[in-house]
């Protein structure tokens, strides 16, 4: 190699052993943020977090109430809503891509959502700790994905109409809270690791509850793929 290459390679290995930089945390900062339904009738919800602790629920007299802690200045979470005609899209999102905490890190989002208003409701969550209450919610559809967090749903409601719930795993843990008085279908493929069922009876490749065949309401739970372990519990 020419001499007058050398400070050039010199230097692509210092960027080259310097990529990952860890996050500067600092005292914990809190936040709130309310979003108006507008004229929207549904609204899709897109919300994304890399890593932290995540609660979802219901009771909020705007489309969302959210409250925020965090100690990292650059993970402060954007929110965004667009309302075109009677469809709405709000995206909730940890923003810099893909983050890990590697232990003087805090990140909660704490998120409230109108139970009157149909939504579409699709989560992208990485590591850390998850709650979803959605029993109160309007539901049209329910998409999760998830990496090495674990998580904990709970249906347990009066639905009005049918919904289903897809779960694409990781290597985490999900846990599915089912109603009885609804009809409930549930599959599960892919390299999945323990599957644990409570309250649902096996029909061929697939699980019901005893309402499910005479319900006029029903809910189609599927979990698809990860290697981690899956428990769905009708109670």
């Amino acid at each position: 190699m020419s001499a007058r290459y050398l400070p050039l390679a010199a230097g692509a290995l210092l960027l080259a052993g310097c990529v990952v930089v860890p996050p500067v945390s600092g005292p914990m900062r809190h936040e709130s943020r309310t979003v108006d339904l507008g004229g929207a009738e549904r609204v899709r919800v897109g919300i994304h977090m890399a890593a932290g602790e995540l609660r979802i629920g219901g009771g909020s007299a705007k489309l969302m109430q959210a409250d925020f802690a965090y100690n990292v200045g650059a993970w402060r979470p954007e929110v965004q809503y667009r309302s075109t005609g009677a469809f709405g899209d709000l995206t909730v999102e940890q923003p810099g891509g893909s983050r890990s905490l590697h232990g003087s890190e805090k990140y909660e989002w704490d998120l409230r959502f109108n139970d009157g208003v149909p939504l579409d409701l699709a989560v992208k969550f990485g590591a850390g700790d998850a709650r979803m209450d959605l029993g109160s919610l309007t539901l049209r559809d329910v998409s999760v994905e998830m990496g090495a967090g674990r998580i904990e749903m709970d249906l347990r409601g009066n639905p009005k109409r049918d919904y289903a719930v897809h779960i694409q795993g990781g290597v985490g843990e999900a846990t599915v809270r089912l109603p009885s008085n609804v009809g409930v279908f549930a599959e599960a493929s892919g390299g999945l690791g323990a599957i644990n069922v409570r309250g649902l009876r096996r029909e061929g490749d697939h699980w019901v509850n005893d309402a499910y065949h005479d319900a006029a309401v029903r809910i189609r739970v599927e979990v698809e793929g990860g290697i981690g372990a899956v428990n769905l519990i009708a109670e």
